[in-house]
């Protein structure tokens, strides 16, 4: 639901997702609550109402329009208005329609809708079967009688009418695909997610060579052949609108399949599935589809394999899926996912073992991202004491790098004195292991620096940033990311200690290189714009703030949109400006519309709103 809503987030206004998916949904359910535009918000196969929390849509013009094969994950307050069977006219009316290309097929479709007692999944399928052969709904319901009878009788109870169609299907997609192809490729997307599978999966290498039999050589014309098999029989759908395409399959399909498959073959074909998986991620990864396909094809198998992607260890695609749940900035999914990860490890192979630390380490970062800082610094610690038990004594590389990072999640939770001493401690160890000038050792000092900021040892700041600058510069040039991300916090330390001018010459500077090297509307470039003009301010140069400030709001709504608290602390800032400039009457207005949008995304006595309104007030209206 995330990644869908900051999909139509993206498609409404044209922004690229620059922050989390939670906080791109939180300002998209709070448009739909305002806008005047009319909405329609689908939520498909909806399996639990829980999966609804927090993240229910509303508003005045718009419409909400839930899909689910249980009445009981209906969210309350929802009329339910059920979709029963097909009445005997609707029946017939499909059926006919779906044979129109002959209408010679439509002889005995009477008595073939009798028998199936008008359920549209049989009709889907037998209907597909019947436009796929020269056969007549007529012939069609030999065969179907036949097969009903053969299934009693081998069951002891009288099956769905579903239950033979597919059946039948499956017979006929053998003929259309012989050789076996359509039971392995059906096994396949057995355990896959059937409301979407990228087509990339099944013509995978890995995919390619169990449907063909072992035949790793082959090519992916025998999967072809099988997927369009499965769609004319109507097993399977196919949308080629997408890129790849998407590949649908009915879930009580992939249930009943599932259950005929064997536990042995099952344990070959979740292997399968997860190494096609992986081979299909591309490299280089892009918001939407088929990315998300992918996440939600391996949390279904992961949920179906169990512990089958254990045995050798952490299987590579469940690593995968966490990393993109990272770069898709879904960041309480990551959470989630990396935990169990952690949890399953530590139970199947062993705390100390090497995916254990791995997927801890993740699970520490997704934390951060989250703003779970206590939480990021608890897992931290933990990996700094296996570091430690795993390499006794503290100079080891690997521990040094886990005391740093255990240093900056605590700066993140504001335990900064003890902060301070963890990374004066790793920058010490760094400096004699790997020497004053390495990467890490540079790296060391850029967080001790950070430490000393968040303490207000502003002096002791600026003479550690100043030497990681020079440092930097030195040795990977004055354009490079983490030298301008150094030279940031040398200006952020100047502005901290009262140094105003040095600040503002330190940010133009930041400015520029990131104009250079990252582009003008980059959130980066955005947000140096913005710390320039409160350097500016701060020196008294009311009018190239104005201009700054300005610049930063407009990047800043672009890119993060009119309702995040960058953007309305920048409205903030700017409404401050005028109040200097004299132009009382645009301070006015916006600080009024901005208190006014504050309101719904800030606590009524937050700090910002209050101080707003003591400006209101001085400039003549509360």
């Amino acid at each position: 639901m995330l990644s869908g809503y900051a999909a139509a987030t993206a498609a409404a206004t044209g922004r690229e997702q620059v922050i989390s998916c939670e906080s791109v949904t939180a300002q998209f359910l709070g448009w739909l609550n305002e806008t005047s535009r009319r909405w329609l918000v689908v939520l498909d196969d909806l399996a639990d109402p829980a999966d609804l929390d927090g993240l229910s849509p509303s508003g005045p013009t718009g419409r909400v329009l839930v899909t689910c094969a249980d009445a009981t994950a209906v969210p309350r307050g929802l009329k339910v208005l059920p979709v029963g069977l097909f009445n005997s006219r609707e029946a017939l009316g499909y059926l006919m329609g779906r044979l129109s290309a002959n209408p010679g097929q439509r002889l005995g479709a009477i008595d073939l809708v009798g028998d199936m007692g008008m359920e549209p999944a049989a009709l889907a399928q037998a209907s597909a079967v019947i436009a796929s052969s020269t056969m007549s709904c007529l012939h069609y319901r030999d065969y179907f009688l036949g097969w009903r009878q053969r299934l009693a009788e081998s069951s002891g109870a009288s099956p769905s009418a579903s239950a033979v169609t597919w059946m039948i299907s499956f017979e006929r997609a053998n003929q259309l695909a012989p050789g076996g192809s359509v039971q392995a490729l059906l096994a396949l997307v057995a355990v896959l997610d059937g409301h979407g599978i990228p087509g990339t999966v099944l013509t995978a290498p890995a995919a390619v060579g169990y449907v063909a039999g072992g035949e790793a050589w082959a090519g992916d014309e025998t999967v072809r052949a099988a997927v369009a098999a499965l769609e004319r029989v109507g097993l399977a759908t196919i949308s080629p609108e997408t890129a790849p395409p998407t590949i649908r399959v009915s879930p009580v399909l992939q249930a009943a399949l599932r259950a005929a498959i064997p536990e042995g073959a099952l344990d070959q074909v979740t292997w399968v599935a997860a190494d096609s998986l992986l081979q299909a991620w591309p490299e280089t990864e892009q918001p939407g589809w088929p990315t998300s396909g992918l996440r939600s094809c391996t949390a279904t198998l992961r949920r179906i394999a169990g512990n089958r992607l254990w045995a050798d260890g952490c299987h590579p695609v469940l690593l995968r899926a966490g990393d993109s749940l990272d770069h898709a900035r879904l960041t309480g999914p990551a959470v989630d996912h990396w935990s169990d990860l952690v949890t399953t490890s530590g139970q199947l192979l062993s705390a100390g073992h090497p995916h254990t630390l791995l997927a801890g380490q993740r699970l520490a970062e997704a934390c951060l991202a989250a703003g779970l800082e206590d939480e990021a610094v608890d897992w931290f610690q933990r990996l700094v004491d296996a570091s430690q038990a795993m390499k006794p004594g503290s100079d080891h590389h690997e521990v040094i790098g886990a005391r740093v990072r255990l240093g900056h999640a605590l700066v993140a939770a504001r335990q900064v004195h003890r902060a301070i001493s963890i990374l004066d401690r790793a920058l010490g160890d760094s400096e004699k292991v790997l020497g004053t000038e390495h990467a890490d050792t540079i790296g060391a000092r850029d967080e001790l620096a950070a430490a000393y900021l968040a303490a207000g040892r502003f002096a002791d700041a600026i003479a550690l940033y100043r030497r990681a600058l020079a440092d930097r510069e030195r040795a990977q040039g004055s354009r490079h990311p983490q030298t301008m991300t150094t030279r940031k916090g040398l200006a952020d330390a100047y502005f901290a200690s009262g140094m105003a001018k040095e600040a503002v010459s330190a940010y133009k500077r930041v400015v520029a290189d990131r104009e250079r090297a990252l582009g003008p509307d980059h959130l980066d470039t955005v947000r140096a714009r913005y710390s320039l003009g409160a350097a500016y301010q701060r020196t008294g140069k009311a009018v190239a703030a104005e201009r700054v400030y300005e610049q930063a709001r407009i990047g800043f709504e672009r890119l993060l949109g009119p309702r995040h608290p960058d953007a309305l602390r920048s409205r903030a800032e700017l409404a401050r400006v005028y109040t200097q400039l004299g132009r009382y009457g645009d301070a006015r207005a916006l600080l009024r519309d901005t208190v006014d949008r504050l309101r719904r995304v800030l606590p009524h006595d937050d700090p910002l709103i209050i101080e707003l309104r003591e400006i209101l007030a001085d400039i003549g209206e509360e």
